[in-house]
């Protein structure tokens, strides 16, 4: 269930993007909570992920399976956290996050082909969140 988003990654369609969505009540619950604190819990959800995904790819025999979202979930509730949103913020962080996720630019498909396993299904999208907040900076500091 952690690997699987809760069910979210059983969506046929766009799993990713459903599973994405996972993170926001996450981050809501935690986000007037000390950063060090909120940066801790997206810690503690990166290793979880890697652990549920290694356990859940295995028994499925597949290397990054799609009904896999928990590393959509961690990567974007680190995004959040180190952005801390208003409504048009958190939209447009998606937007960003989801794009990167999907188009996969070096170095994001360097990542996914390097690494294997657990870490591997996760580092990918924590590096398509880091990008996604590179350019969230970079335009956020343009407005």
């Amino acid at each position: 269930m952690i690997a699987l988003g809760f069910g979210t990654g059983l969506y046929k369609k766009a799993p990713g993007t459903l599973g994405t969505l996972v993170a926001i009540p996450f981050f809501l619950a935690i986000n007037k909570a000390d950063i060090y604190l909120q940066l801790l819990f997206a810690v503690m959800v990166f290793f979880l992920g890697i652990w549920s995904s290694n356990v859940t790819s295995k028994s499925l025999k597949l290397k990054d399976p799609s009904c896999i979202v928990i590393d959509e979930i961690a990567a974007f509730l680190l995004l959040l956290i180190l952005i801390n949103p208003n409504t048009y913020q958190l939209i447009y962080a998606f937007i960003l996050f989801r794009i990167f996720d999907i188009w996969k630019p070096y170095p994001i498909l360097w990542l996914e082909k390097k690494y294997s396993g657990g870490f591997g299904i996760m580092i990918d999208d924590i590096a398509a969140a880091l990008m996604a907040l590179i350019i969230y900076l970079i335009t956020d500091y343009v407005r």
